[in-house]
């Protein structure tokens, strides 16, 4: 066995070889390199985080750097043309980027389009891109502020919003009926604006966040927090880095185990908590025990089909040329290894999207190589493309909404030893359905499920013994093919109308009782359901047991009147029929029938009894009640009929033989067809679904994304003048107190010349201070109708010479470039 095992090991070993050789080919043979002597260069500024709070450069640059190779040996995308990727490492840190992007801005050559990857990150180039009429196109953000168009005019992402976590969430908690959750978040923009998305979402459902905590480095006060004032349900938004720090506090003030459930961020690494981190002094033993049973939710990131898209790679062998690109990294110590198809797509919508401009920039007498930091037709026309992008990535259908961002389907996972997939949410639908364990099937108790489908098989292989006689098989095996039949049959049925029995058994015992019993009705343990399916099984096999040992079957012969064929005066023929019996047969088969058709007439009664009760405990009990109806009906018609034609074995084989498909096919449509259309409209793999990925009509969430972002705004905007209002009424009961107590110290004879009516103060702010910095798009002005309101006017920031000034950077765009 242990050689068999090894054995095992070495061809499932062999068989990975070769599934990364083929891809390692597959990608050696697309990016063969191809003389590239006058092509003209295009020049990509990125910043790839490979340290910090995300390290997500580690498997994203290697990433985007074979979609690079792919392109650039190309002939049918910008054959006339190269791309060079020029990056730094941000560490994700927004300071260190700032001077990164001053570096990529103030240096040779121009870049034509910029790509960072954090969402600080992204923040601080996205607002400073416009002044330099720069497209950015970034493919590991996730903050909700990016998705603000008046003040991100330039930005694209492959990255879907973070705040696509919210609706699941919320779906979650209403599913599970909780009405009170608890929050803890690092103070960062992603994470406070997705808390904020969070609030009012669960605002709207009716839930309420009882406790709201943050923290900026240290999470150990906000932990103790939680735990003193009684938190449950957490929602916890932190990086990696800082949520080793939070499970840490989480172990030491036992804030885990079954009374808690944590919701977190799913793009960690598979093994995060398992990783040394020196600034924590817990165990990895501690830290895995601390963070088991916590649910993540998680942009499904990687197209779950086999199909070629515009790179010609599959998603499967993309994963093995990018294994074979890290050189034998563990994936799961790899950071950004889940969003590196998101940066490999990025490239590739890049691409696409230059080599669609090239046409109309050719009709306008304009070329890609002649973009500067000036020009606004090349940067409209590379906008235009990327909007309207439409084409299969690795990582599943890439297109943009109005707001730059990618919708896609929530991925929800659960820590059970290692993280098991346990369903979907579709925001666009609203459709929450269970990977591989619905709960509607849950629901519907599928171990019963399971069990009837196998007393219906049971019953169907019955029919094959019942057409066996002497003339198939030898006379001394006849009395085998007999027990067979007898036991078949009897735990056919015991299995798939005892389970069905069993369901409406335990509806009726719970969800009919008296008021006095409702606490009863709010548990239903399933060791009790299949203990009592165990009973009416065992009874069956005792009483055969019994019976093949007291009274065993054996084969009779049944003698019919002798006849004489036509034509032949000589010969006579004997009629012989074989029968399976006993010597107290007909004794047997009443204590069998009386056994079962009290079950069958318990069962209708139950069926009855039980029509009108509505439960989600056992969901399907009507389709049960039916199924039970028609076992019944056919089985007390058959039974009476099969012994009144036991001499004519045709017919009784026929009505045995038809009845028992009969009931058994009707059991299997009635019970299980529902949950196969449901997993079909509902599941994984609802083609309707893929296909509105895939066309990109995604305008109607859109137009609903935007009306809540417009309510939401509208609502604080609301806030705003409230409190100018509040502001303003004070100032003037001020002036009002301030004027009498002047007039009350005014000498009747004049006014004293040493006091000077104070000015009031001003609520509204220098005009001056609301201008743009020199040169900074005026957000008012917009004679481009496809592009943005704040992008068609830019600053005159690139010189004639070619040559970029290090003074055009005024101390007024500081504020812009980080908030």
């Amino acid at each position: 066995m242990a050689v068999f095992g090894k054995s095992l090991r070495q061809l499932s070993s062999v068989a990975s070889g070769y599934i990364a050789l083929r891809a390692s080919l597959t990608l050696l043979l697309l990016s063969w390199p191809c003389p590239s002597l006058g092509k003209k260069k295009l020049y990509i500024g990125a910043l790839f985080p490979m340290s910090g709070g995300w390290p997500g450069g580690q498997a994203c640059l290697p990433s985007a750097q074979m979609a690079l190779d792919l392109v650039n040996n190309r002939t049918d995308i910008l054959p006339d043309y190269e791309l060079e990727l020029i990056y730094y490492d941000s560490m994700c840190d927004p300071g260190e980027s700032t001077k990164l992007l001053y570096d990529l801005l103030y240096t040779e050559p121009i870049k034509t389009v910029l790509m960072p990857g954090c969402s600080s990150v992204s923040t601080l180039v996205a607002e400073a891109a416009r002044m330099w009429n720069l497209i950015v196109l970034s493919y590991g953000s996730s903050s909700p502020a990016l998705s603000n168009r008046n003040r991100f005019p330039t930005f694209f992402r492959t990255h879907p919003s973070a705040t696509l976590h919210n609706p699941t969430r919320v779906r979650l908690f209403q599913k599970w009926k909780w009405t009170k959750i608890a929050t803890i978040q690092q103070t960062t923009e992603v994470f406070t604006s997705t808390l904020d998305d969070l609030e009012q979402r669960v605002k709207e459902a009716g839930i309420e966040i009882s406790v709201r905590q943050s923290f900026l480095t240290d999470p150990a006060v906000a932990v103790k927090n939680l735990k003193r004032q009684d938190a449950r349900i957490i929602v916890g938004l932190f990086y990696e880095t800082e949520a080793r720090k939070v499970f840490c506090e989480v172990f030491k003030e036992k804030l885990y185990g079954k009374k808690y459930v944590w919701f977190l961020i799913g793009w960690y690494a598979d093994n995060w908590f398992k990783i040394k981190d020196p600034s924590i002094n817990c165990t990895i033993e501690n830290m895995t025990e601390a963070v088991e049973g916590h649910v993540t939710t998680e942009i499904v990131m990687l197209n779950p089909e086999t199909v070629r898209g515009a790179s010609n790679l599959t998603s499967q062998e993309f994963l093995g040329a990018l294994m074979n690109r890290l050189g034998g990294k563990n994936p799961e110590e790899t950071g950004g290894f889940q969003e590196a198809p998101l940066a490999y797509d990025a490239v590739w919508a890049l691409a696409l999207a230059l080599n669609k401009t090239v046409a109309p920039l050719k009709a306008k007498g304009r070329r890609l190589e002649d973009f500067n930091y000036n020009n606004h037709d090349i940067t409209a026309e590379i906008y235009r493309a990327l909007n309207t992008s439409s084409f299969e990535g690795v990582s599943g259908h890439v297109v943009f909404d109005a707001q730059g961002s990618r919708m896609a389907m929530t991925l929800i996972e659960q820590l059970q030893g290692n993280y098991k997939k346990i369903g979907y949410y579709d925001s666009s639908q609203k459709n929450l359905s269970w990977f591989g364990n619905d709960v509607y099937i849950q629901n519907s108790q599928p171990y019963l499920n399971n069990m009837t489908a196998v007393g219906c098989m049971m019953a169907l292989a019955a029919v094959f013994p019942l057409g066996i006689d002497g003339h198939h098989i030898h006379r001394s095996q006849f009395p085998v093919v007999c027990q067979f039949r007898l036991w078949l049959l009897g735990l056919g049925f015991s299995l798939a109308y005892g389970s069905m029995f069993t369901k409406i058994w335990w509806v009726h015992n719970l969800f009919t009782k008296k008021e006095e019993k409702k606490e009863k009705r709010k548990h239903l343990e399933p060791w009790k359901l299949y203990a009592t399916v165990g009973v009416l099984l065992a009874i069956d096999v005792l009483s055969l047991m019994i019976w093949q040992i007291v009274d065993p079957l054996h084969i009779t012969v049944e003698k019919f009147t002798r006849e004489a064929p036509k034509g032949d005066l000589d010969v006579l023929i004997q009629p012989l029929l074989e029968h399976c019996t006993s010597e107290k047969m007909n004794t047997w088969l009443g204590v069998v029938y009386g056994y079962k058709g009290l079950l069958l007439l318990l069962g209708i009664f139950l069926a009855y009894e039980t029509k009108s009760v509505s439960t989600e405990k056992i969901n399907d009990h009507r389709a049960v009640g039916m199924a039970i109806y028609n076992v019944a009906v056919l089985c007390m018609i058959t039974a009476p009929v099969t012994m009144i034609l036991t001499s004519q074995q045709d017919a009784s084989f026929a009505f045995a033989a038809l009845a028992i498909v009969f009931s058994v096919y009707i059991t299997l449509v009635v019970l299980f067809v529902p949950k196969m259309r449901r997993l079909i409209t509902r599941g994984e793999w609802q083609s309707e679904q893929q296909d509105t990925l895939k066309t990109g009509s995604s305008t109607n969430n859109n137009d609903e994304e935007k009306s809540r972002q417009l309510e939401r705004e509208n609502r604080e905007l609301q806030k705003i003048i409230q409190e100018k209002e509040q502001r303003v009424s004070e100032l003037r009961n001020q002036l009002v107190e301030r004027q009498a107590l002047r007039n009350r110290r005014r000498p009747s004879s004049g006014t004293n010349q040493n006091h000077s009516n104070p000015s009031p103060p001003s609520s509204q702010p220098d005009p001056k201070s609301l201008l743009p910095p020199p040169g900074y798009p005026n957000p008012a002005s917009d004679n481009h109708s496809s592009l943005p309101p704040s992008f068609s006017n830019s600053s005159n920031l690139y010189q004639a010479d070619s040559k970029i000034s290090r003074n055009h950077c005024h101390n007024s765009q500081i504020p812009l470039l980080y908030k």
